[in-house]
């Protein structure tokens, strides 16, 4: 299996969701406070299905 480096779009999309998450675990923000696990996570999902597959 060969890996691709994602565009910077998808790039900064998962780097928005990922600090947003980590912000929001000590920051009151409304309805991300409570799920800031899941944007982490999805901020994950997102960059490394960029990597896994061609052309995001």
């Amino acid at each position: 299996m060969k890996l691709s480096a994602p565009t910077n779009a998808v790039w900064g999309v998962a780097l928005a969701l990922g600090v947003i998450g980590i912000i929001a675990k000590w920051a009151p923000i409304p309805f991300v406070h409570d799920y800031y696990e899941y944007f982490i996570m999805a901020g994950f999902a997102i960059l490394a299905l960029a990597c896994w597959l061609k052309g995001l």
